[in-house]
This record gives structure tokens, C-alpha cells and sequence, in this order.
């Protein structure tokens, strides 16, 4: 990997190894929380490896940051590097009929593969931008990915409506679920603040996963992303007599909160503890001036369906974009390691 800034037309990319103009640069930018320094030190921690890189233009204004994720491939194939819910990009808020004061996000998206390609060798640079369907329009060199990462097709709550408009976006079934479960008397919403708390959580996460049908991390990748993205991964739970019933797991910047993980046992199923608990979080994330919640993505399950509930839309983002490099082909169609990598990735 080179250290030294790139230019690409008009725009240079530069490699940022400082922890705080770094998270200062994407939340001041608007971006997700998976491009955080603490995602990437989470990544790094199990088996990938991560840089970012800030873009600039002519004038040297910051106009886009990517936090790139690597894994090392057999052979002569280098690495699959993956930006999750990046690049993040400048957001002109003038006038539209005035001149664009700030590069398209697909200048941004090519000067950040250019600069990959550029230093090393890799079998493709991976995009999933944290933007609308449309909006993000790439070259003739990119291909829409085989095997995404995380979905397009999401729901995403703008919390600068009033709760008031929130709750009439709702079904009518989960309003009723909501009151219902939020007075239970014997429930209690609060954050998880101990690792000991959130081992509770796990046990509670195990049984949802047997019932579910669905695969885990261990244990302690879940202690180092709460540990590693500090207040930016809060923990909620639904307790009662002491024990947790139900948790959600989060991770959040200044513009975004997004679900990671979450959970509930048979007393949280009879309590529908995971309606109250959610209305909880997504009213706290409002409170502290996030503007939206993501539910993580819809994948036609039984979790989409309580999901749909929350709102009368669906959002669908761009979706899933390749830079391709050498050896890209018999990574989209011969390599078993490919699609076994995108299944960890899935899982966080």
C-alpha cells in the first residue's frame, strides 16, 4: 500500500492516519457509521485489514472520505477491497440551478478506485454507497456486483418528522403492539453499559439465532465492536426481573443510526418486547439530533415483515458496484472463497 497522494483529474486522494480528523471528517460529511475509524478497527481485528482515504479538490476542500476494508486472496488475485456504505460524499445543499460546487459521487467513487488499483494489486474495489437509487452514477468501467454485501432495498425513518407523524406512518398493528408493550409494568427499556450486560444479550442473541436458523459471530467480536466503536455501537435491552428479554444493537455517526444486530427469547416474544424496544431507540436517536434510522435491510423474512410495519415506504439505495482489476472474472464466477467471504461480511 503507498502512502502518497494521487490525483485524479481534478481530485487527489490521500491516505488519513489519524483517528480523529478521520471521524470528524465523515460525520462532518454526513456519513454512515460503518465508515468509521471504529468499523475499520473492528474489521481489522478479524482477518481484514483497513485504511481510508480522504478526497479532496483543486482548492483542497474535503469533498469525499472512504474507509476501504482488504482481504488478502489466494494466489496471484492480491485482495478484495470493500467499502461498506462508502464512499461518503460532499452534499451541495445550494440552489440546484446554480453550478455544482462539489464533484458528482461517482468522480469521488472512481478517484478512490483509481488510487486502489493504482498502488496495488487488487481483484476488485467494492462499493455500496450510503445513497438513493439513481443518484449515484458511475463510469463504464464499474459492474453491479454478483454477490452484494448488504442490501439496497432498506427502510430508512427521516427522524426530523414528529413522532406524532412517525406513529401515523405505522400500521395500525404495530401502533397497538407498541403501546401494549410499553406498559408492561414488569418491562424495562435501558442501555447496555458492561461488557458482563451485553454477554446477557448473547445468550439471548444464541437463542434467537437457534430459533432462527441463522449464524453468529463469536463472542468476541461483538466485545470488540462495543468496546472499539465506543458510543458510536450503543446497546438497548428490554429487561425483566433483571434479565434481558430482548436487545438491539446499533451502531450510529451524526446523521445516521443503523441496526447491527437483535434479538428477543420466548418472554420477549409473548411480550412483543422488540416493539417497545425499537420505538425506544429510534425515539433516543431523535432526541440526540440523528436524522435517519436504518433498519439494516429487507430480505423478505419474518423479520422484514415486523420491519415493513414501521412505515408505509421501502427505500432501495444504489446498490452494489465493482472497480474490476485482474483475475476479476474467475472471482465473480470460479471462486467458492468469494461467496463464503460476502456470507462473513453479511453477518457484521
Amino acid at each position: 500500500m503507498t502512502s502518497s497522494a494521487q490525483p485524479s483529474t481534478t481530485l487527489t486522494v490521500t491516505p488519513c492516519t489519524d483517528r480523529e480528523r478521520w471521524d470528524a471528517s465523515v460525520k462532518e460529511l454526513g456519513g454512515h457509521p460503518l465508515q468509521l475509524w471504529g468499523w475499520g478497527e473492528l474489521k481489522s481485528a478479524h482477518r481484514w485489514s483497513a485504511e481510508r482515504v480522504l478526497v479532496s479538490d483543486a482548492s483542497g476542500a474535503t469533498v469525499g472520505a472512504c474507509q476501504l476494508l482488504t482481504r488478502t486472496l489466494p494466489g496471484p488475485l492480491g485482495g478484495f477491497v470493500y467499502a461498506p456504505r462508502g464512499p461518503v460524499v460532499a452534499r451541495d445543499e445550494r440552489d440546484p440551478d446554480l453550478p455544482a460546487a462539489v464533484p458528482a459521487p461517482g468522480e469521488v467513487a472512481e478517484a478512490v478506485a483509481t488510487w486502489v488499483h493504482g498502488s496495488r494489486k487488487a481483484v476488485a474495489v467494492s462499493i455500496e454507497p450510503d445513497e438513493d437509487a439513481g443518484t449515484f452514477s458511475l463510469g463504464e468501467k464499474w459492474r453491479e456486483a454478483k454477490t452484494p454485501v448488504l442490501p439496497a432495498r432498506t427502510l430508512i425513518l427521516d427522524l426530523r418528522k414528529s413522532e406524532d407523524e412517525l406513529l401515523a406512518d405505522m400500521s395500525k398493528k404495530h401502533r397497538q403492539y407498541i403501546r401494549k408493550s410499553g406498559r408492561e409494568e414488569t418491562m424495562e427499556i435501558r442501555p447496555v453499559e458492561t461488557l458482563a450486560q451485553l454477554d446477557e444479550c448473547l445468550e439471548v442473541y444464541r437463542e434467537t439465532s437457534e430459533r432462527a436458523d441463522f449464524g453468529l459471530h463469536e463472542d468476541s467480536y461483538y466485545h470488540d465492536a462495543f468496546t472499539m466503536l465506543g458510543d458510536d455501537a450503543p446497546v438497548w435491552a428490554a429487561y425483566v426481573e433483571g434479565k434481558p428479554v430482548a436487545f438491539l444493537y446499533m451502531a450510529k455517526s451524526d446523521r445516521t443510526a443503523f441496526e447491527l444486530y437483535g434479538g428477543m427469547d420466548e418472554t420477549g416474544q409473548r411480550l412483543r418486547a422488540n416493539y417497545a424496544l425499537k420505538w425506544h431507540v429510534i425515539r433516543h436517536m431523535k432526541s440526540i439530533g440523528i436524522e435517519r434510522y436504518d433498519f439494516g435491510g429487507l430480505i423478505n423474512d419474518g423479520v422484514t415483515t415486523f420491519k415493513t410495519g414501521f412505515a408505509s415506504h421501502e427505500n432501495l439505495l444504489a446498490g452494489s458496484w465493482d472497480r474490476p482489476g485482474p483475475g476479476y472474472k474467475i472471482w465473480t464466477e470460479g471462486l467458492p472463497l468469494a461467496k463464503k467471504i460476502v456470507r462473513t461480511l453479511r453477518r457484521g
